[in-house]
């Protein structure tokens, strides 16, 4: 029996498959959206490939495309606009 692997979102803990991206396992937890864009408009999973940067979060401190982001077990992402704490 394999382990359920977990990542955080925004403080919460989200499931996911082994070789999935970020915006793939939030889509799989019916997470649709990445927070706001600096004009405050709401962020999405668009184009699946890095061009539009609609999917823009935080790993690390530094800023990722999330649909190209391979997300792994502990990992803590979070939206642009959230605090580093």
């Amino acid at each position: 029996m394999t382990a359920v692997r977990t990542f955080f979102w925004r403080g919460s803990e989200v499931p996911f498959r082994a070789g999935e991206s970020i915006a793939a396992a939030l889509a799989g937890s019916n997470i649709h959206g990445f927070g706001k864009d600096p004009a405050g408009s709401p962020t999405r999973y668009f184009c699946g490939i890095g061009a539009c940067q609609s999917c823009l979060v935080r790993v690390d401190g530094r800023a990722t495309e999330a649909c190209l982001e391979p997300v792994y077990d502990g990992m803590v992402v979070m939206a642009l606009e959230d605090d580093d704490a």
